[in-house]
């Protein structure tokens, strides 16, 4: 039987968050998928060393250095990417993390958790829209977390990513509802804890149920499939384990 088609093949996309964890596996995941990945985060050699794995592999990939939480790193790499061709799918999963008691979490903390994981996020949403729109619709995967679900266990020292991680639902929401009419379709995915440096820093002990790669999977085939009418839903994902 022929390969059913899937969306991604032949589409630029961008993947905030690039050089690590969750994000490193969906840019090659998505790269397998047949899309040219925009690989974007703030470690350029990182990027190359992602880069590299997806074209030996026979994917396509760009590298573009970004600071998702500064408009104009935003608008730099939105740019790279329309010289490729529209932009018409966006994963959003550039994060920061800092494991500090409430009292001792500073404004500084707090901002730059807030810039990257929440305003980030919006920037490359709001940056999306129009090569969205002006290609008929577009596809747009946020990256929230248990954290930030209500009724779920919070750990001590991340009241700073658990707000931000609040706010990316709500945004996620908040975008679906604006991009129904265009076409562009928005959901969030709140992992609970993914084998990744990031569990490691917000809490040693906890056991990951889920890996990278299988995230990144659901990814694609949530973007390669149906995906419409989930629009402004977020979806929690337990352990495996």
């Amino acid at each position: 039987m022929p390969e059913p088609q899937r969306w991604l093949r032949g589409r630029v996309a961008i993947v905030t968050g690039a050089s690590s964890g969750i994000g490193r596996a969906t840019a090659e995941a998505v790269a397998r998928a047949g899309a040219h990945v925009v690989l974007a985060a703030r470690t350029a050699s990182r990027l190359e060393q992602v880069a590299q794995k997806i074209h030996e592999d026979g994917g396509l990939a760009t590298v573009a250095p970004t600071d998702v939480s500064r408009s104009d790193d935003v608008d730099r790499l939105f740019e790279v990417a329309a010289r490729i061709g529209p932009p018409t799918a966006l994963i959003c999963a550039a994060a920061v993390l800092y494991n500090l008691p409430f009292e001792e979490t500073v404004l500084e903390t707090w901002d730059e958790t807030l810039r990257v994981n929440l305003t980030g996020t919006y920037l490359c949403c709001r940056a999306a829209f129009a090569p969205m729109r002006g290609a008929g619709g577009g596809r747009i995967v946020n990256l929230a977390s248990l954290s930030g679900v209500y009724a779920t266990e919070k750990f001590p020292g991340l009241a700073a990513y658990n707000v931000s991680k609040f706010g990316v639902v709500g945004l996620t929401e908040a975008i679906a509802v604006e991009g129904r009419p265009h076409g562009i379709v928005a959901i969030s995915l709140s992992p609970g804890a993914v084998d990744t440096e990031m569990l490691r820093r917000a809490n040693p002990a906890l056991r990951a149920g889920l890996t990278p790669a299988q995230v990144a999977d659901l990814i694609v085939g949530l973007i390669d499939g149906p995906i419409a009418p989930a629009s402004g839903a977020n979806i929690p994902l337990f352990s495996n384990a």
